[in-house]
C-alpha cells in the first residue's frame, strides 16, 4: 500500500474506529449519537457523559422505552471517541447526522467543543441536547437547534460573589485568573461586574493558555499583590497543578475557588488533604427531593449510579443523565422522532428531572443556581445557595504550614 493510500486509511480510522454502542440497535429503536472525549487530555471528565447517557438509556430502556404515538420504543446510543480533538468531534458529529442517520444529539464536554459541534446541529437541522458546554457563546448565536443543561458560565461565580460580602471578615481585594477557552473567558467576562458591583477590588485579572502546567509566575503575583480571596476558571488539570503548586510556594489566600474539581471526587482524591479548604460551586447535588420521573429522585440515581460505575456522580454525570431524559420526554410529547417536531418539544419542556427543572429559555439554556461547595476535610459541604448559607465555612484558611 502506498503512502498516500496508508495516509486516507489512517485518516478514516480515526474517524470511525473508536464507535462505542450501548448494543445492537434494532430497526426500530430511536438511536441518539454523541462524540465526547473518552480518551485525550479531557477523558476524565468526557467518561462522565458516556457513562451517565448509557445509563439514562438503560434505566428509560427498562421501564419499557420511549412512547411514541402509542407504541413504546427502546433507545440506543452510538457514540464516538473524539479523542479530546475538537476538529476531530465536528467530523464525526457530521459523519452521525450524514452517515449514520441517528434520529438525535447528545452533546461533548466543554465548552469549545459544544460551541463548534453545536453548528453541525445547526445545519442539519437536528436537536442536540447538552449539558457539557456553558459558555454563553454557545447560546449567544440564536441557534434553534442546540439545547444546554448548564446554567450559563458568565454567572458561576455569581453564588461565590454573594457569599464574599457576608464572610467575616469581609475579603476586599481578588485575583481573577482564567483559561483561554470559550468556557473561562465567559466566566471571567460575567465574573468582572459581579466583583464590582460588590465592591470588591480586581487586584489581579490574567488570562493564561489552557492546559497550563505551570503557575508559578501567576502565584508569586498574587503573594505580591496580597489578593484575599483568588477564583480560578480552568480546567481539571490544570487546577490540580495550580493547588499543588500554590503549596509548593506558599500561597494561601483566605479564600480559593474553582470553577472545575471540587465537585470530582477524582480530583479530591488526587488532592488528599490539600483538596481541605478548596470552595467550588455546583448546580446539583444528590437530593432525594429532586423527584424523577425515570430514577424516582437524584439520591437514588446517584445511589445507583455509583453501584455500577463504581465512583460518585457530580454535576457533569446528572447532566447528562437529564440530556437523555429532556430527549426522551420531548420524544414523548411530541409522539414523533422527527427532528422539527422533537425541536419545537424541546423549547416547550418543563420536565421535572434528576438534575433539577428543565424548562429551556428562548436561546435555549436553562439556569440553574450554583450552591457554594467547599471541601472539609474528607466530606464536600454544601455551604451557600439561594437563601444564603447552609453549613458555616472553614475561613479564612490557614497558612499550609499551620494546617
Amino acid at each position: 500500500m502506498s503512502n498516500r493510500m496508508l495516509h486516507l486509511a489512517g485518516a478514516l480510522l480515526a474517524g470511525v474506529a473508536f464507535a462505542f454502542s450501548s448494543g445492537a440497535a434494532r430497526a426500530d429503536d430511536i438511536v441518539l449519537g454523541a462524540s465526547v472525549q473518552l480518551t485525550g487530555a479531557s477523558a476524565n471528565t468526557g467518561r462522565y457523559y458516556k457513562d451517565a447517557y448509557e445509563f439514562a438509556i438503560d434505566k428509560i430502556n427498562a421501564a419499557g422505552g420511549v412512547s411514541v404515538g402509542g407504541e413504546k420504543r427502546k433507545l440506543a446510543l452510538k457514540i464516538y471517541d473524539n479523542q479530546s480533538d475538537v476538529n476531530l468531534s465536528v467530523r464525526q458529529y457530521t459523519q452521525l447526522v450524514s452517515q449514520d442517520k441517528v434520529a438525535l444529539l447528545l452533546g461533548p464536554f466543554a465548552s469549545n467543543f459544544a460551541l463548534a459541534d453545536s453548528a453541525v446541529s445547526e445545519k442539519y437541522q437536528i436537536p442536540m441536547v447538552q449539558g457539557g458546554g456553558a459558555s454563553d457563546q454557545i447560546f449567544s448565536r440564536k441557534f434553534k437547534y442546540i439545547f444546554g443543561t448548564l446554567a450559563p458560565a458568565s454567572n458561576y461565580f455569581g453564588s461565590t460573589v454573594k457569599m464574599l460580602k457576608e464572610l467575616d471578615p469581609a475579603p476586599k481585594s481578588v485575583a481573577l485568573l482564567y483559561a483561554d477557552d470559550a468556557f473561562d473567558v465567559s466566566v471571567a467576562n460575567g465574573t468582572r461586574p459581579l466583583l464590582k458591583d460588590a465592591g470588591l477590588t480586581i487586584a489581579m485579572d490574567e488570562k493564561y493558555s489552557s492546559n497550563a502546567s505551570d503557575f508559578n509566575s501567576l502565584l508569586s503575583q498574587i503573594k505580591s499583590n496580597g489578593a484575599e480571596v483568588v477564583l480560578v476558571a480552568g480546567h481539571e488539570t490544570e487546577i490540580l497543578n495550580f493547588v499543588r503548586q500554590a503549596k509548593s510556594l506558599a500561597v494561601a489566600p483566605k479564600l480559593y475557588s474553582f470553577t472545575v474539581g471540587v465537585p470530582s471526587e477524582d480530583f479530591r482524591k488526587a488532592l488528599g488533604a490539600d483538596a481541605d479548604y478548596a470552595f467550588g460551586m455546583t448546580a446539583w447535588l444528590p437530593s432525594a427531593k429532586l423527584k424523577d420521573k425515570w430514577f424516582g429522585d437524584a439520591a437514588t440515581f446517584a445511589k445507583d449510579y455509583k453501584a455500577k460505575y463504581n465512583y460518585d456522580p457530580d454535576y457533569h454525570a446528572a447532566s447528562g443523565a437529564a440530556d437523555v431524559e429532556a430527549l426522551a420526554q420531548a420524544i414523548e410529547d411530541a409522539g414523533a422522532t422527527d427532528p422539527t417536531k422533537v425541536r419545537d418539544a424541546l423549547a416547550k419542556l418543563n420536565l421535572d428531572s434528576l438534575y433539577g427543572k428543565i424548562a429551556f429559555a428562548e436561546n435555549g439554556q436553562i439556569d440553574l443556581p450554583q450552591t457554594v461547595i467547599q471541601v472539609q476535610g474528607t466530606e464536600l459541604k454544601a455551604i451557600y445557595g439561594a437563601n444564603g448559607f447552609i453549613e458555616k465555612p472553614k475561613y479564612p484558611m490557614p497558612a499550609w504550614d499551620k494546617r
